[in-house]
């Protein structure tokens, strides 16, 4: 089973202590790489082998201290003799060596210096021995995890986009607002994508025509372009006799970009200059990606949330496009071009099924999907043709040579503007793939007046009839990344969509996240098709409650399998405002038709790139299924422990607005002015104050009696005040609390000592910390609690075991865990030993080991970076301890206490959950 890299960190950290004063290249090489391997799980001669015999090309022979064919050479010396020497003579070793048989990386070492080189991206890290745990992540390939990375968008793009921005700001500042400012706007980038482009002939007529033509003042600007608009949207032939030489330089662009009447704007010198200064930079180096960047750039927050929309990076839509269908039919082209008969035959077959092949994107915004989507096919598309044509000398019209067009794309966006941008840039990549095709084979192509157009259907995609737009068995790819929308911020509209896909028979909606819907309507939409489909997504829909809610239609209703999935990473926005959100991109196809290989993406830094892996099945908590008796197995939400322990219970929520509640000095205060209100303020502590060992206070009035609260002017004051909080409420439940503004929102409070376990933890501890505390502390709801828990137990819920199926199966608030008392403690599978007893000193030597330091808080004692050697230490031994009540011979990696774990839920859970499923009833989702 692969290691985790917190567990190979911890392996690397254990060998450079045990090779720190290793030094002798011929004694002591082998036991050291035997160990180096060790460390990622790899035994070392199953895949490379030592002193590997080489004739070098000046026909002398040589010895490769370590050889891994297509993947490793290592050149081994002792410790402080000179690793350049050493890399030169990897590099004899390397070129004397078959083509196919060399290796990627190569690795430099005198035992106390590393120094590793990637061939294929000419990327190379050194570092000492003592840093190995830092630098570990450089030796994923070992396990066969290959580090992939993307191209992000070009920083021009930004600034040309906040030009924009700044002439938007102006207008808008002016009075020019809405719908009329937007079309305006897209007009305008057009035009100056255009003038530097080739559209616009010759090369800055544009700027020219708005410096000579108009005034300093700027008064005149908002006619003359409203005159060039019509003369855009006019064939040449049917222009008038008498129209200005300068406008009818300007061609015939058609594509109804310029159709729409429009108000003329009023500019002054200032936005004047504002519009000169965006002429005249130069567009031609810009991704027609922008205009998803615009468009957010003029969204204000408010905007951005109610509809969902966050702008996609080609860095993110390559992750993808890449696995969903452009890797393969990269792959397919290599094949293709490498075959000796038959190849010019399969390349024009292969051409033609890039020429029908159909993409759709049932949530395009601005098109960003499309439009990179649309150049990365033209990209091959041209390669296909330079294999074709290996003279680059083609006497054809653009028309017959490049037969992929924009009328292969099909998109459904929810609002005009970003629909009208789509279409705009699609043609804008068109012109620019166009000019591309055209210095490949010496020629001009140009596409202008425009005759092909993409299908952007205006309209809102969870009501609309997919395959209206697209027939089904006419698609190839769905694409995109639809809104990212949580239960809570939907609209009452939003809420009753979810509600016809989720629950058509029931008056409420599942509280599934918003994108979940687009995962359904394509699950319902490729029925009877082999179309897969890929999205970015929240990673809400992995985790927690969320994954029964969505799977078992995905997995049973539409029969789909996972194909590909990357785990959760860091969004990244050129826009202004951009989103921080923390999302996964995942890939399904119809089982009927899935491949047999899956590809797993995952993070170790999620700002960072991934490394890839290959696996038979990924579970829909997005990690490899292999040995899974289920890979499709959900953990479903529990209302109670499905074996025999104590109940987890939430703290009460103070819902008062502010008035109940105290920190460090307000609470001195208040008592400075009540006095007697000493004996009703408790120790109110809630996750943060638990971790980070801070005070909170809440005024606790449930058995105040009404003479006590009438003497006290200032508690009856705040006491007001949380029933008019309360009565102002959206919520019925909390409107009906008004008539309770002494108590606390919550059922019950802890009586005696009781396990605290925080409802949100970083993701970067191994150990969600867990301690003890008692009354008068009243826990918060941000603070889960259990009575009469035992040190055994405590064992248990504080071991790698319970760690790893927490990790696996909870929600999380961007990154950081969320305990879930539903998905997580009440299913979590005990072993089956009668008694937990042998625990209990494991218990307490964890116990014991903080004692130690009892003047730092459990955030710095589980701070990875921080965490005491005595404390970790006890740990480990627990970790083993509790591994072996559920397997004899414990477990070597997280993954295996997963698999493990996952199986003894289904066997546990066999016939339980069964019983309670209602009878099938197959809810047809509108397409």
């Amino acid at each position: 089973m692969r290691l985790s890299f917190n567990e190979i960190r911890t392996r690397a950290a254990q060998f450079a202590a045990d090779y720190a004063d290793a030094t002798y290249e011929k004694g002591e090489t082998q036991p050291f790489y035997e160990a180096f391997f060790n460390i990622f799980g790899v035994q070392r001669r199953s895949v490379a082998r030592y002193e590997e015999h080489v004739k070098k090309l000046n026909n002398r022979s040589g010895f490769i201290d370590l050889y891994w064919p297509k993947v490793l050479l290592v050149e081994q010396k002792s410790a402080g003799r000179d690793l350049a020497r050493a890399g030169n003579q990897a590099g004899e070793y390397f070129d004397a060596l078959p083509e196919a048989d060399r290796p990627r990386f190569q690795l430099l070492c005198d035992f106390q210096t590393f120094q590793l080189l990637d061939r294929d991206t000419r990327e190379e890290v050194r570092f000492p021995l003592a840093d190995l745990p830092q630098h570990v992540e450089k030796f994923g390939f070992i396990m066969g995890m290959e580090k992939r990375s993307f191209k992000d968008q070009d920083p021009v793009n930004i600034q040309a986009a906040e030009l924009v921005g700044h002439l938007h700001d102006a207008l808008q500042d002016g009075g020019y607002t809405g719908h009329q400012l937007e079309v305006f706007l897209t007009r305008l980038v057009f035009c100056l994508f255009a003038d530097d482009t080739g559209i616009f002939e010759p090369r800055d007529i544009f700027l020219d025509y708005l410096e000579a033509r108009t005034r300093a003042d700027g008064s005149d600007m908002g006619p003359m372009l409203t005159q060039l608009f019509e003369v855009l949207d006019t064939p040449e032939h049917q222009r008038q006799a008498q129209l200005d030489e300068d406008l009818a330089a300007f061609p015939y662009v058609n594509g109804s970009l310029f159709s729409d009447p429009i108000r003329t704007p009023a500019f002054n010198s200032h936005m004047r200059d504002r519009l000169i200064a965006a002429c005249r930079f130069n567009w031609s180096g810009i991704s027609p990606a922008i205009f998803g960047s615009l468009f957010q750039s003029v969204m204000n927050a408010q905007e951005r949330r109610k509809a969902g929309a966050h702008y996609t990076t080609e860095k993110n839509i390559m992750k993808v496009i890449g696995p969903l269908f452009l890797d393969d039919l990269r792959a397919e082209f290599d094949r293709i071009r490498a075959l000796r008969t038959e190849r010019k035959k399969r390349l024009m077959a292969f051409h033609d099924k890039l020429a029908g092949l159909t993409f759709f994107d049932p949530a395009c915004g601005c098109g960003n999907f499309l439009i990179i989507t649309y150049r990365e096919l033209r990209l091959l598309e041209i390669d296909v043709l330079k294999e074709l044509n290996p003279t680059s000398q083609l006497a054809l019209n653009a028309q017959i040579l490049s037969r992929i067009d924009v009328d292969q794309f099909y998109g459904i966006e929810v609002s005009e503007f970003p629909a009208r941008i789509a279409e705009t840039a699609m043609w804008m990549m068109d012109h620019i793939m166009n000019g591309q095709l055209g210095l490949t084979f010496g020629q001009v192509f140009l596409r202008i007046p425009l005759r092909k157009s993409p299908t952007i259907h205006h309209g809102d995609a969870l009501d609309v009839d997919w395959a209206a737009v697209l027939p089904p068995e006419q698609c190839s790819y769905i694409i995109g990344n639809p809104p990212f929308i949580g239960q809570s911020y939907q609209s009452k509209e939003q809420r009753e969509q979810m509600r016809r896909l989720t629950n058509p028979n029931g008056k409420t909606a599942s509280p599934l996240d918003y994108v979940g819907a687009w995962f359904l309507k394509a699950g319902a939409y490729v029925q009877g098709t082999d179309t897969p489909f890929a999205f970015v997504s929240t990673n809400s829909i992995t985790q927690g409650e969320n994954v029964g809610l969505l799977w078992p239609a995905l997995f049973d209703q539409y029969q789909l399998d996972i194909a590909f999935a990357h785990q959760t990473f860091a969004w990244g926005s050129e826009a202004r405002g951009k989103a921080a959100v923390h999302v996964i991109a995942l890939g399904l196809e119809p089982r009927a038709h899935a491949r047999k290989t899956k590809r797993l993406f995952t993070y170790a830094d999620i700002k960072g790139n991934p490394d890839e892996s290959e696996c038979g099945a990924i579970s829909p908590y997005l990690f490899a299924a292999d040995g899974l008796a289920n890979p499709h197995l959900i953990v479903r939400d529990s209302p109670k422990p499905l074996s025999p322990r104590p109940r987890m219970m939430n703290g009460p929520k103070s819902t008062d607005g502010g008035n109940l509640i105290f920190r460090g000095e307000e609470r001195d205060e208040f008592l400075a002015l009540e006095p007697q209100a000493e004996p009703y303020l408790r120790p109110y502590i809630g996750a943060a104050e638990f971790l980070r060992g801070k005070d909170r206070w809440i005024l606790y009035l449930a058995d105040i009696a009404p003479a006590d609260l009438k003497a006290m002017p200032h508690i009856v004051e705040r006491v007001q005040r949380v029933r008019e909080f309360r009565a102002a409420s959206q919520k019925p439940a909390t409107q009906k609390l008004s008539e309770y503004p002494t108590l606390l929102e919550g059922k019950t409070i802890p009586e005696q000592a009781f396990l605290a376990v925080p409802q949100v933890s970083s993701e970067r501890r191994l150990y969600a910390p867990l301690g003890w505390m008692e009354p008068p502390v009243i826990p918060s709801d941000k603070l889960r609690y259990l009575e009469n828990i035992t040190k055994p137990e405590f064992s248990l819920l504080t071991s790698a075991m319970h760690m790893a199926w927490m990790r696996t199966v909870t929600g999380r608030l961007e990154s950081r865990y969320m305990y879930s008392v539903g998905v997580v403690y009440n299913t979590f599978p005990m072993p089956s030993v009668p008694n937990l007893d042998k625990l209990e000193p494991y218990a307490q030597a964890i116990l014991d080991a903080r004692a130690q330091f009892p003047e730092a808080t459990l955030a710095e004692l589980y701070d990875p970076d921080l965490m005491p050697a005595n404390l970790r230490k006890a740990h480990q031994a627990n970790d083993k301890a509790v591994d072996k009540l559920y397997q004899k011979n414990g477990f070597t990696t997280e993954r295996e206490r997963v698999v493990h774990l996952f199986n003894l839920y289904e066997k546990m859970t066999e016939g339980m959950l069964a019983s309670k499923k209602k009878p099938k009833r197959r809810t047809k989702v509108a397409t």
